[in-house]
């Protein structure tokens, strides 16, 4: 827990009952990309009463703090994960799989990109969207 508690600290946040129960919670689940709604399931499986919009709450404090990332890969529905490293993601919009990567000639070219155009990046994401081997069973 004194990981935990430091890494709230490090994002300037009070260390509170619920930000660390959602923030451990965060590193337990198997899936590193997790919807509010699934989070909140996870945490009443694990006992835990608070209410959903506690968990909404928290999770929108950490995504502004840096300690978690939100995405919204397939319209309004945001997902959320740690945020630990640089990487990308290739979406299946049939069956909505997540799969990150990670790539040095794209990073490289992205960054070319951007200097080109006199653009310093300070943030970079890159979603590719398609059709896993799900629409093949």
């Amino acid at each position: 827990m004194s990981r935990l508690k430091t890494l709230l600290k490090q994002a300037g946040l009070k260390i509170t009952a619920p930000r660390l129960t959602i923030l451990n919670t965060l590193e337990m689940v198997s899936s590193r990309h997790i919807s509010a709604e699934d989070l909140y399931k996870q945490l009443l499986d694990n006992g835990e009463t608070m209410g959903l919009a506690t968990v909404y709450r928290v999770l929108n404090q950490f995504a502004e703090s840096g300690l978690v990332t939100r995405h919204n890969f397939t319209g309004n529905n945001a997902i959320y994960e740690r945020t630990q490293h640089y990487h990308d993601h290739l979406i299946c919009q049939r069956c909505g799989k997540i799969i990150e990567f990670s790539d040095a000639c794209i990073n490289e070219r992205l960054e070319a990109i951007a200097k080109q155009h006199n653009i310093c990046l300070t943030t970079k994401e890159l979603t590719l969207f398609g059709i896993c081997q799900c629409s093949q069973k």
